[in-house]
């Protein structure tokens, strides 16, 4: 039997917004993956340091707030500590816009307000990295 995904949830910068994150950890407990939840005041070193130590499959930025370069700059610092295998994905009040404006800059998926807890985790399981057998 494989070992189950860990992914981290969190909220980046000042974004306070916590319910959605809890809830999208409990989603995903239900589903059998594995949360490290930082909760918020997180900044993007703290995190991809967190990544590392935790040696995760993925990352969930809860975001409700305008601290988009942020998520861009956790972004930029996984390529750079050779970690572009963890998918970033974020979720929340985020403008359609926004959303296109990440993904065009490395963010792997942003799930839309409205989206089902099966959407949710099928959107973990399928950016999740492949962990070693």
């Amino acid at each position: 039997m494989s070992e189950p995904l860990k992914v981290i949830v969190s909220m980046i910068g000042l974004d306070g917004h916590t319910t959605g994150g809890e809830v999208v950890s409990m989603i995903l407990r239900d589903a059998g993956i594995e949360v490290v939840y930082l909760g918020v005041n997180q900044t993007p070193e703290m995190i991809v340091s967190a990544a590392m130590q935790e040696d995760v499959d993925a990352i969930g930025i809860s975001s409700h707030a305008a601290n988009y370069s942020q998520i861009e700059e956790l972004v930029q610092l996984l390529r750079t500590r050779g970690m572009d295998d963890v998918p970033v994905i974020c979720g929340g009040n985020v403008p359609r816009h926004t959303a296109d404006d990440l993904l065009a800059k490395g963010v792997a998926s942003v799930v839309l307000p409205g989206a089902s807890s099966e959407q949710i985790v099928h959107a973990v399981r399928s950016l999740a990295r492949k962990r070693a057998a």
